[in-house]
């Protein structure tokens, strides 16, 4: 199953004519226009990243064995992965529609060869992204909870901390314009906003500091959502943040 979009993938939006924005929303996350200014980017389109909730659920059963049998499971499977991901994308021909270049500077190669397609998610960027992802988990799982307090908060809290944060970081960056007499009203209207200056913006450590501090503030929030779960575990439905 080909959860992502891909260099092959033949069937576009125009093929569906009047329906075309249907298969944006649910594939190829293409921009429908709505008339007059109006448009709507679906930069996430349904059928990828159902696809990966669908994995994470099912991900639950392996979760559930025995920590040491299940460490190295999710250890095997992230490196497997990885390995897909380095042989998929060395070969240049299938997974990703943004072919990697061979540049002058062997650090911009590197970037130019992680450099894969998010919206929508290719297979590439899955295979890059998930495979880390549980070689980390299953070092982490390794580990005992008491080392590392803080990520089993995050871990309980993922989806309340993900929404939330979005907002926090746009309202922090109107914060900053305002004070540095930035570009306000590009930020208010989105942060794909045309009027944007070209090389507004901080540098890389700026950005993790930004990050941090972010984590930081949202902290306090995701332990009183955790234990507001706790003391309402008959609402099934915050199970889902």
């Amino acid at each position: 199953m080909v959860l992502g979009h891909n260099a092959f993938d033949t069937v576009t939006s125009d093929d569906f004519g009047h329906v075309a924005w249907l298969w944006a929303i649910l594939h190829t996350g293409n921009k429908i226009d709505l008339g007059g200014a109006w448009s709507l980017r679906p930069y996430y389109p349904l059928i990828p990243w159902l696809g990966v909730m669908a994995l994470g659920y099912g991900f639950g059963a392996v979760l559930s064995r025995f920590p040491a049998q299940r460490s190295s499971y999710v250890l095997g499977l992230g490196g497997v992965l990885i390995v897909l991901f380095l042989l998929l994308r060395g070969f240049n021909s299938y997974g990703d529609p943004k072919p990697w270049q061979v540049l002058p500077n062997p650090v911009f190669t590197v970037l130019s060869f992680l450099n894969c397609h998010k919206y929508p998610p290719s297979l590439a960027y899955l295979l890059m992204t998930l495979g880390p992802a549980l070689v980390l988990l299953g070092l982490f799982d390794r580990i005992k909870p008491k080392t590392l307090p803080i990520l089993p908060i995050f871990g309980r809290t993922a989806l309340f901390y993900y929404l939330l944060h979005l907002y926090v970081i746009h309202g922090l960056a109107v914060i900053v314009a305002v004070l540095t007499d930035g570009p306000v009203i590009p930020l208010l209207l989105g942060p794909w906003s045309k009027e944007m200056p070209e090389h507004y913006g901080y540098d890389l450590p700026v950005v993790y500091g930004i990050w941090l501090a972010v984590l930081a503030l949202l902290y306090p929030l995701c332990v009183w959502f955790d234990q507001f779960k706790r003391s309402h575990s008959h609402w099934a439905w915050l199970k889902f943040f």
